[in-house]
């Protein structure tokens, strides 16, 4: 008599933590969010007008997220999806210990679950780290610098030195690294330095993008309004010198791109007050106190240090309030400047959430 065959082995019941951390965070708007925005510390060396005022009351360091409780959060984002991390400040450079944080996150882009580790700074540290920087597997910078003339960068920035982030430019370009130029539109600030900035870039090779200046942190000290320079005008008068060709090109940021067919350059336009640029929004940013923004321009915000540091060995309820936290992010921001006055303000400093 035959034996009965036999049946299949039913399949092993399936891990739903790991489900959970195979699937990718995606948003109430259908958005995968991909780049994760980190500042690593509040402080900065510089003081720039639209950025700090002038006498800051920074964090206590107690407060600070470690740099080991950085790396595993981090490791959680990238874990659940994030491909782009970009490290922020204040300025990052000017955080004790920082380089080890860039070691330890290169192993990420050696597995090849991180597709770029990146960073945006003032430049004034880069001369001494740039080397290093390149090592851990930066391969390109944004260095934030808004004017050519050593006077008025130093009225910008308060403390800074056009010498000195000159310097830490051209270290990054022997490393090896690409250099893009971040400069914020400042009507009656470098307005006319419109075409010498762009033409300066061309000659190095750095590409350009510039930023309208947002409605962020105390407005006693600086008027916005006063400040903010439309981007619709400034590209509009470098169309009077240049022929602009839209491009389709997308970073993983919110700048859209023209090529300058003159020059062959590429320019960024990031337009929070005159075109909102959120429909396409694929990133949230960390502070260096374990806070997390879903959006730039609105106040709420997740914490995630408590669940670190309360369950040291599981990154499980880590996980879970990113994922929480993400199922509240905005469609978009309140920023305007429509009217004459500044509405969507957000009170805290550009430099607590990361620049």
């Amino acid at each position: 008599m035959n034996a009965a065959p036999k049946q299949p082995l039913a399949p092993p019941p399936r891990n739903p933590y790991l489900a959970r951390m195979t699937a990718p965070l995606i948003d109430p708007f259908a958005r995968a969010i991909t780049y994760l925005r980190v500042s690593v510390t509040d402080r900065c060396d510089f003081r720039c007008v639209y950025c700090m005022s002038e006498n800051m009351t920074f964090l206590p360091k107690a407060d600070l997220l470690s740099l080991e409780e950085l790396d595993r959060l981090c490791s959680v984002f990238v874990g659940l999806g994030v491909q782009k991390l970009r490290i922020t400040g204040g300025e990052p450079l000017v955080r004790k210990g920082i380089l080890t944080f860039f070691q330890r996150m290169s192993r990420h882009l050696d597995s090849g679950a991180l597709k770029e580790l990146t960073l945006t700074t003032n430049g004034s540290q880069l001369a001494r780290y740039a080397p290093q920087l390149a090592a851990c597997g930066v391969r390109r910078v944004n260095v934030s610098l808004d004017t050519l003339d050593p006077a008025k960068f130093a009225r910008i920035t308060r403390w800074g030195r056009l010498p000195q982030v000159m310097d830490g430019i051209a270290a990054a370009r022997a490393a090896g690294m690409r250099v893009k130029i971040n400069a914020v539109a400042l009507k009656g600030v470098n307005e006319d330095e419109l075409f010498t900035l762009t033409e300066w870039c061309a000659q190095g090779g750095h590409d350009l993008t510039f930023i309208e200046v947002m409605p962020m942190g105390d407005l006693g000290n600086e008027d916005r309004l006063d400040q903010y320079w439309s981007l619709k005008d400034l590209r509009a008068r470098l169309a009077t010198r240049f022929a602009l060709t839209d491009l389709t090109d997308r970073s993983g940021g919110p700048a859209r791109y023209v090529r300058l067919e003159e020059t062959g350059q590429k320019i960024g336009f990031i337009t929070p007050l005159s075109h909102n640029f959120c429909e396409s929004c694929n990133r949230v940013r960390l502070t260096c106190t374990g806070e997390l923004y879903m959006c730039l321009g609105q106040e709420d915000r997740a914490d995630l240090r408590a669940p670190l540091r309360a369950a040291p060995a599981d990154d499980a309820a880590v996980e879970q309030a990113i994922r929480r936290a993400i199922l509240h992010k905005p469609k978009g921001h309140d920023f305007d400047y429509s009217r004459q006055t500044v509405a969507g303000q957000v009170t805290r400093h550009m430099s607590h959430t990361g620049g």
